[in-house]
């Protein structure tokens, strides 16, 4: 596993969804995409060329036959990215899996029952 890195460019909801799809797979056709997250074309396209001007996607444009087809991959700098900023995520929930735990326990010795 990577070291932990939030990263505030991943985090934001629409590219977060964006970059795990793209994780999960080698290339990624735009329409693919786009229906998976429900996102209209410009939305999708915005956010790609956010990612692209990142360097954490790159975007591959061919044409078949007359029509443009549009596909994405996570580059390697967007995959240790999302790689780092998963890890800081769950830190963040461990730490608060540890202080859930030691504020039941201080709390159960002063007679403190949560819900």
């Amino acid at each position: 596993m990577s070291t932990a890195g939030f990263d505030e460019l991943i985090h934001a909801p629409t590219r977060l969804e964006i970059v795990s799809l793209l994780a999960a797979a080698e290339w990624a056709d735009f329409k693919y995409i786009r229906d998976e997250l429900g996102l209209s074309d410009s939305a999708l396209s915005k956010q790609l060329s956010t990612l692209e001007s990142a360097g954490y996607v790159e975007i591959h444009r061919r044409f078949v036959g007359k029509r443009p087809r549009t596909s994405a991959s996570l580059s390697t700098a967007g995959r240790r990215a999302f790689e780092q900023h998963v890890a800081a995520l769950q830190q963040i929930l461990a730490r608060s899996r540890q202080d859930a735990g030691a504020a039941s326990a201080t709390e159960a010795g002063r007679g403190v029952v949560r819900r």
